[in-house]
């Protein structure tokens, strides 16, 4: 809902996720935690509790929403991602939820940190019960005593976000047994599911598997995936922990769950401080070891004729296994009693479900670079509000457009609909950015048609070499090429634009179609000359075009509605514009000054 009454319950890609994820685990449990609101809930503030009913309706229809649009049942429903909590708005939001007949739908809060939840709680007898879990977020396998005293559900609502390395693989392994060995957490969850990103982005690669080159088609089945299916594949949400769970003596740990209806799962590991450590928090150094450890099946389980075995073992390729199918392990002539050799970063997994399975899939296609030459159009059979392919916005956000007033080759367009600031959870930037593009691109030409729609205060940019995205992105230094619909045009060398290259005037007005050139060329480094900054202001400061070197492509404007039709990476030749109009080619290149010699252009930039 970017504005109050645009209710759309199909923008995104997650509605497609949950129904495939049901369609393979009908059990599977199905949570929604907001991370940003939209701007129209703060009335002016970076604070969605400003109207409590307000917001608990917005979440409560989204909630309502997955169930009529997509028969998905929600089953969990966050707070505020990392965030400060509201104690009213969670009495409100259960209210809300009650009213609406969503009894069965369960509050989780606050998805941040052990306290002060934990106290809040135990000193609020209604926040309490109205709260069903206590989530907190890379809580390093412990909690704190309030936690425990409340007597809730307690999860680990966010942990892993590793590198999906055999490093980040161990440190799944770790964390999923030791949660609930040392913190009595019932569930992990895992941020985030697939590393679908550019990878110079903020938590490269931190996912259970990566799919970063939708342009190729490439994917790579990560060792965290085969690592989570020796818990997944053998358990059900549901099921519970046997009190007979620990440490190793010589270092790793086990787990033993169960149906209640007489299938066991046992999942043991090893896994090495070195080859174990998460992204947060601290680790202590432990020590592991080789080691033999018995292991003895009392009770009805004592009955128990086999058990199906499965292994993994991380570490060098010449040793390295991934959830590979052992003989099973016959158990009617000892008495429940069986004995593992351990080495280090091992992990076993010991269960009656006969029904895991590595499955098979086809041969990824091979990994290729970002298209060298690209143009994109926007003329595709999406739904209106899709987002574009291969571009990844960072504020804002940018959806398909058709013009219906332009027939011509500006019918299909890419639009920031935005036109007020949400309510973040991070930093973000003051302006709409979407990135697209080689991070290591040299060399380059890019060309963007632009439509300002916002007269006066409407702007918008093109740039390059733009550094930093995701959380980082208010920091982003680049190529920053804009134009502005009062007539003025600036080149900063950052988002924010405190550094500013070059302004003035040019004929720009809204509601009239633009192309932008930025070009980067040459990679000698500026820093290596010396120029005073009179030379450097009368070179830039009559600039209408650019000609600069990018490394990552952006189209944006200020949560102003604009539009971008074809973009474009062409191979042609570098121009420069400056007060003159000289033009400058490769093939000819213009004369500079002396004191210019073996500085760049790009290099400024």
């Amino acid at each position: 809902m970017h504005y109050a009454l645009d209710e759309n319950y199909f923008r995104g890609y997650e509605w497609w996720l949950m129904k495939e994820a049901k369609k393979r685990n009908p059990n599977i449990i199905l949570m929604g935690l907001p991370w940003s609101f939209p701007g129209w809930l703060g009335k002016g503030f970076n604070w969605p509790y400003v109207n409590l009913q307000l917001t608990a309706y917005y979440v409560m229809t989204w909630i309502v929403g997955a169930k009529h649009y997509h028969d998905l049942d929600i089953d969990y429903i966050g707070i505020w991602n990392e965030r400060s909590f509201d104690i009213n708005y969670i009495k409100v939001l259960r209210r809300m939820l009650n009213y609406q007949g969503l009894d069965r739908v369960k509050i989780i809060a606050s998805d941040n940190l052990w306290e002060p939840i934990s106290a809040s709680m135990l000193l609020d007898s209604e926040l309490l019960e109205v709260i069903d879990v206590i989530g907190a977020h890379y809580p390093g396998t412990h909690i704190v005593k309030d936690a425990k005293l409340t007597k809730k559900k307690l999860w680990s609502s966010e942990d892993f976000s590793t590198v999906n390395s055999d490093v980040g693989a161990g440190c799944l392994g770790r964390i999923l047994n030791q949660n609930y060995i040392n913190g009595y957490m019932t569930a992990t969850i895992a941020w985030n599911l697939v590393a679908s990103y550019y990878e110079q982005l903020p938590y490269g690669r931190c996912g259970l598997m990566t799919a970063q080159e939708p342009w190729s088609g490439h994917y790579v089945v990560e060792s965290p995936i085969w690592v989570s299916a020796h818990t997944t594949q053998f358990t059900q949400p549901g099921w519970y922990y046997l009190k007979t769970v620990g440490h190793l003596e010589k270092g790793g740990s086990y787990v033993a769950l169960t149906d209640g209806l007489g299938n066991l799962t046992i999942i043991v590991e090893t896994m090495s401080h070195k080859h174990s450590k998460c992204i947060r928090p601290f680790l202590p150094y432990f020590n592991v070891s080789h080691q033999f450890a018995t292991f003895v099946l009392k009770g009805s389980f004592s009955e128990i004729p086999e058990l199906q075995v499965w292994y993994t073992k991380l570490g060098k390729p010449s040793t390295r296994f991934l959830f590979k199918q052992l003989d099973s392990l016959w158990l009617l002539d000892s008495s429940g009693t069986f004995t593992l050799e351990l080495q280090e970063d091992e992990l076993f997994t010991l269960t009656t479900l006969t029904t895991g399975g590595k499955g098979s899939y086809p041969l990824p296609p091979k990994s290729q670079p970002f298209p060298r030459i690209y143009k994109d159009d926007f003329d595709f059979d999406y739904p209106f509000f899709s987002e574009a392919p291969n571009f990844a916005d960072q504020t804002g956000v940018f959806e398909y457009f058709t013009n219906i007033e332009d027939p011509g080759e500006h019918r299909f367009t890419l639009r920031q609909v935005l036109n007020q600031r949400p309510i973040t959870w991070a930093a973000d930037a003051y302006n709409t950015i979407s990135i697209i593009g080689d991070y290591k691109w040299s060399n380059l030409t890019v060309t963007c048609d632009v439509y300002i729609e916002t007269p006066e205060k409407g702007g918008v940019f093109i740039a390059g070499r733009v550094n930093k995205g995701g959380i980082l992105i208010r920091g982003a230094r680049g190529v920053f090429f804009w134009i502005f619909a009062n007539g003025t045009y600036r080149v900063t060398g950052d988002l924010a634009g405190w550094i500013i290259y070059a302004l003035g005037h040019v004929d720009v007005t809204a509601k009239t179609w633009y192309t932008l050139t930025l070009i980067i060329k040459l990679l000698l480094r500026l820093w290596n000359c010396v120029l005073p900054w009179s030379e450097v202001r009368r070179m830039f400061a009559p600039l209408t075009r650019l000609a600069v070197h990018i490394k990552k492509r952006t189209s944006e404007n200020h949560f102003y509605t604009s539009s971008r039709g074809a973009f474009v990476f062409p191979p042609g030749p570098v121009l420069l514009w400056h007060a003159e109009r000289q033009v400058c080619l490769d093939e000819h290149p213009c004369e500079f000054p002396e004191e210019w010699l073996g500085c760049h252009w790009n290099a400024l930039l």
